[in-house]
């Protein structure tokens, strides 16, 4: 059965009759996948009790089903407020693309909000992964990135503070690699990157506008020009509701 459009008050539509042979909470899900295809981005679920008992499910077996499509990324949480009509999720392939490339590649806009540019010795771990000593300079630029506004990550980037002077004082809301290539002739063409799993901090969640210890993707990545000199150091922190890592494998059988 089709589900009704959802309606406000205490009714939600027709009951749905759900399969005794199948699990209810994945009958669940396809019907509010059904449902939310038909509802614009941004729009809110009706209240858990009112499709509760449209299913005919308890709200424990509700919920399961809701958890699922919180993390297949169709659904977003805002405590407090209720379930919202996610934008779609965008996927990385295993391409060396910078922000501002995924998001044009994908039909958004994309935007930086600096947060600082700064000028400081390099350490030792920096100056090891950039080839310099720790009392080096490097420039260190923060940002939230953003596609057609909505913040998707919080970027941390340490460059070489002699392969860039200045660059601290240029426009950097827009694409740090066109900036790097237009400005100081520098293109990055190779980049080894490890990625990993953590939950935000309240600090990191209140920039990217998700609820805090909400599950997160890092990507730390050591950009290389033409020659392999180390260029780039950068530690990304991408929302995990919003971006997830897509590869196409090959198995070689000998």
């Amino acid at each position: 059965m089709t589900p009704a459009p959802p309606a406000s008050g205490d009714e939600a539509g027709d009951r749905v009759v759900l399969d005794a042979d199948s699990v209810k909470h994945q009958q669940v899900r396809r019907h509010l996948l059904d449902m939310i295809a038909t509802m614009p981005v941004g729009e809110q679920l009706p209240p858990e009790r009112v499709l509760a008992a449209r299913f005919g499910v308890s709200r424990v077996t509700f919920r399961q089903a809701v958890s699922s499509l919180v993390e297949s990324g169709h659904v977003v949480r805002r405590q407090g407020a209720g379930t919202f009509v996610a934008d779609p999720r965008i996927s990385k392939r295993a391409e060396f693309l910078g922000f501002s490339e995924e998001m044009a590649a994908r039909g958004l806009i994309p935007s930086s909000r600096v947060i600082s540019a700064t000028t400081r010795a390099a350490g030792n771990s920096v100056g090891a992964e950039l080839g310099l000593s720790p009392a080096e300079k490097v420039v260190h630029i923060e940002r939230v990135r953003m596609g057609n506004g909505i913040p998707i990550c919080l970027e941390e980037v340490d460059l070489p503070a002699r392969r860039v002077p200045g660059i601290e004082d240029l426009d950097l809301t827009g694409s740090l690699y066109a900036v790097l290539s237009d400005t100081y002739g520098i293109v990055l063409s190779e980049a080894e990157q490890v990625i990993r799993t953590i939950v935000l901090d309240e600090q990191q969640a209140q920039a990217l506008g998700v609820p805090p210890f909400s599950a997160a993707l890092v990507i730390e990545r050591l950009g290389f020009d033409a020659q392999r000199r180390p260029i780039e150091r950068a530690v990304s922190v991408y929302r995990g509701d919003r971006y997830d890592i897509r590869q196409t494998v090959k198995r070689f059988v000998h």
